[in-house]
């Protein structure tokens, strides 16, 4: 008979290529080469380069790298300042950076959050994710469903074993008796949470009947993995759709003063998600009664640093009551679906400025930066009109002056002992007429003259709560206004930085991450194990039962399952059961 062609290609491949095993086989049509010989491969085409993308995409391991790029896509958000969060950190960083601030709002680093890279990475993860939960989540779900598998033949060639073998009792039929032997393992499995199914087989010719049952359990194992990797696909959905729902916004009260939470009324700053109409914000409006802080008294360890801090509010809603509430650190305010977090504080000096004929002109309260911790603080008056010329103020407010062997002032204590204020003038163009927008808190001096201050060699104005003082050239007073003339309770005014924050997903992020910390839990210590026990009748020897298990995946105490199983299986068997058939 002549060799079949099949037969041929192995033995040509046998004798061309040594490597090859001798039963090696090619395919049946052949090897599809070019005219060099050389093995070319088929053509995919659109369909087939399409379904391997999509199969390197929403494989595990291709989530789990896009999960490790999107944390390390999030660093730089925490390093360089956010403008949703920090507006004035990227605004100090543009002055202080001229050169590399181009470089970083090209790169979109000032918007981590929002930037182009980062919503790319954060779609494919979450496409890739979705890929991978859905066909394991109907495979899981097929297994649910599925019988525990069939007890192997030879379960001695399991490495997890052991055996027995019982004497059939007086009268018993060897038969009836490996039931009874398998249906008391049965009752014990499915006690212990195991499902379990009897494959028990009639004696045929010289094989004997055996009766067995299959017990397999920690499907909690895979269903933890898949609520795991669902959770993760919800706290993604929650961070999208919140974030397009949230927004934060700072302002800045003074005590006596009122916030309204209106884009055009009371907010500083305002950073509203995609989705958010600023036309649509919740009605509601905060004063600021008092603000009351401790420090530690002079001459105790520490002495100046701040305690407790507390901003007491009255807070009014739309057809209630207004009410009294505290605000502090780390215990924010909530109204209207809002939270206010209490962020900063400092000194507001009443300040009034009068023209020659003794006109009103400006009068504020004026937030001073606190620019070390005993509070020495700067601020900023800009007066455009009223006066022959504008006029521009950057003045230091010290609560507790003293003087340095410099003859410099500074503040000693942070709370109010001997306040002062002196003030540096400037008159020029302050910028202001062309509509171009100028931080409140910073004066640019490109076009204006510094008429008093140390680095012309003219002493700068000095005032005290209450004081008075002429302006230079004849411009007119300044005044450095006393508060407790007005009822107040110290002789400068306090002033609160607050955050408001509104984040709808916030709770749905919290949920689905505790979810997910529940199904990590359950796939990591949930061990998936198969368990049999086979009873075999053996003649006048009488019947061995076996005991097997089988670890899915890392189960260090498989063996001591198996031996926990034989032993509590015995024990069961030697108590006195109810009679048997007889013969």
């Amino acid at each position: 008979m002549s060799p079949s062609r099949s037969d041929t290609r192995v033995g040509e491949s046998s004798a061309s290529d040594p490597l090859r095993p001798a039963d090696h086989a090619d395919s049946a049509g052949g090897d599809v080469r070019d005219g060099d010989g050389r093995i070319t491969q088929p053509q995919l085409g659109v369909v087939g380069w399409l379904r391997w993308g999509w199969r390197q995409l929403t494989s595990m391991r291709t989530a789990l790298v896009l999960l490790l790029l999107l944390a390390i896509a999030a660093i730089p958000g925490s390093i360089v300042p956010q403008r949703s969060a920090d507006p004035n950190g990227v605004i100090d960083f543009e002055s202080k950076n001229p050169g590399l601030y181009p470089v970083y709002d090209a790169l979109q680093l000032f918007d981590v959050y929002s930037s182009a890279w980062f919503s790319a990475i954060y779609i494919l993860l979450f496409i890739s994710l979705i890929g991978c939960v859905i066909p394991r989540t109907r495979h899981h779900f097929a297994a649910l469903r599925a019988r525990p598998p069939r007890t192997p033949m030879r379960l001695s060639r399991l490495d997890d074993y052991a055996s027995t073998t019982r004497a059939v009792p007086v009268g018993a039929v060897p038969d009836a008796e490996a039931t009874r032997i398998v249906e008391i393992a049965q009752a014990q499995l499915r006690r212990a949470g195991y499902r379990v199914e009897r494959y028990d087989s009639p004696a045929t010719g010289t094989r004997p009947a055996v009766a067995s049952v299959s017990a397999e359990r920690g499907y909690a194992r895979e269903t933890g993995n898949l609520v795991f990797h669902a959770a993760l696909v919800g706290v993604l959905i929650s961070v999208g759709v919140g974030g397009g729902l949230t927004y934060t916004g700072q302002t800045v009260i003074a005590e006596g003063d009122s916030f309204v939470n209106s884009l055009g009324l009371g907010y500083t700053s305002f950073n509203p998600g995609r989705f958010v109409d600023p036309e649509q914000l919740p009605p509601y409006s905060l004063s600021l009664d008092s603000f009351q802080v401790s420090y530690v008294p002079v001459g105790q360890a520490g002495q100046g640093m701040a305690g407790d801090f507390a901003a007491n509010l009255t807070t009014r809603l739309p057809g209630n009551d207004a009410e009294k509430q505290t605000v502090r650190v780390n215990h924010p305010l909530e109204i209207a679906g809002d939270r206010v977090y209490l962020m900063g504080n400092g000194y507001a000096p009443t300040i009034t400025v009068r023209n020659p004929a003794g006109d009103v002109v400006f009068r504020e309260d004026v937030e001073f930066l606190p620019q070390d911790a005993n509070m020495t603080s700067l601020g900023v008056v800009k007066v455009a009109d009223g006066l022959a010329q504008q006029l521009g103020l950057v003045g230091f407010f010290y609560p507790t002056a003293a003087t340095l062997h410099s003859g410099a002032f500074t503040s000693a204590y942070p709370a109010l002992a001997n306040p002062l204020l002196t003030v540096d003038v400037y008159v020029g163009d302050l910028g202001i007429d062309d509509g171009t927008p100028r931080n409140v808190y910073a004066l640019d001096t490109t076009s204006m003259t510094q008429v008093t201050g140390r680095a012309i060699g003219v002493d700068s104005l000095k005032l005290e709560p209450g004081k008075t003082v002429d302006l230079p050239n004849g411009l007119g007073t300044i005044t450095f206004e006393d508060n407790t003339a007005t009822g107040g309770a110290e002789a400068v005014k306090r002033y609160v930085s607050l955050s408001i924050h509104r984040d709808v997903g916030a709770p749905f992020v919290l949920g689905f991450a505790i979810l997910a910390l529940g199904g990590l839990v359950t796939a990591l210590f949930v061990p998936r194990r198969r368990l049999w026990v086979k009873a075999t009748p053996s003649g006048g020897a009488g019947i061995q039962v076996e005991y097997a298990g089988l670890a899915r995946g890392e189960d260090p105490a498989i063996a001591v399952a198996v031996e926990a199983l034989r032993r509590e299986h015995e024990a069961s068997l030697d108590t006195p059961s109810a009679p048997t058939r007889p013969a």
